[in-house]
């Protein structure tokens, strides 16, 4: 982990409160974690992403993940890989651009599913590590990320900006550290696909 002369120390919304933290991929979340183990903010890590395609990539990014929370002593919450859900929830809008209305919906839908686990399991807080990726729009990541929490009595969407401070180069660094598997794009078919076409 990096010394306190390289970071500082975060404070949660609810500093006494757990927060369950929605982590899409090892290389996004590596720096999230790390920054909340220096933190001592008390977290669970939750993998709900049915938008990941093959089922054989999902697993891939599934194991890595696990594999670091393992290694540094935090729980993995593994939800189902309902990827029949998400197929309907973004059924009209499969030729959306990155950054679109797709986009939005799949965050919703991951993110309503953390929502729910953390009412349902007594956390106060919820967070994503999808924003610190330059290619996702944080605003975007966030307003999903409220939207949700909103729904659920009680809970607070921590939208910190896991950006700052170093924290997409850190998570870079940690990826090669961890010889973490490194993914080429979001897991989503629909984006595949447009790669594949600008290839």
């Amino acid at each position: 982990m990096m010394s306190s002369s390289e970071r500082q120390k975060l404070v949660a919304p609810v500093p006494q409160g757990r927060v369950l933290l929605h982590c899409c991929c090892a290389p996004c979340a590596g720096d999230v974690i790390e920054t909340l183990l220096w933190s001592e903010v008390d977290h669970e890590v939750l993998f709900y992403n049915p938008n990941i395609h093959p089922h054989g990539e999902y697993l891939r990014r599934k194991d890595e993940l696990q594999r670091f929370a393992a290694r540094n002593g935090i729980g993995v919450v593994d939800a189902d890989y309902d990827s029949a859900a998400w197929f309907r929830a973004v059924r009209g809008f499969e030729t959306e651009p990155e950054r679109g209305a797709r986009c939005t919906v799949c965050f919703d839908v991951r993110l309503e599913r953390t929502a729910a686990h953390a009412e349902q399991h007594g956390f106060a807080m919820i967070a994503t590590s999808l924003g610190i990726s330059r290619l996702k729009n944080i605003r975007q990541v966030d307003a999903c990320g409220h939207r949700a929490a909103a729904r659920h009595a009680g809970l607070i969407y921590w939208g910190h900006n896991w950006r700052k401070s170093g924290g997409a180069d850190r998570a870079a660094e940690l990826a090669r550290q961890e010889q973490f598997y490194r993914q080429d794009y979001c897991g989503c078919v629909y984006s595949r696909s447009k790669l594949k076409l600008i290839s």
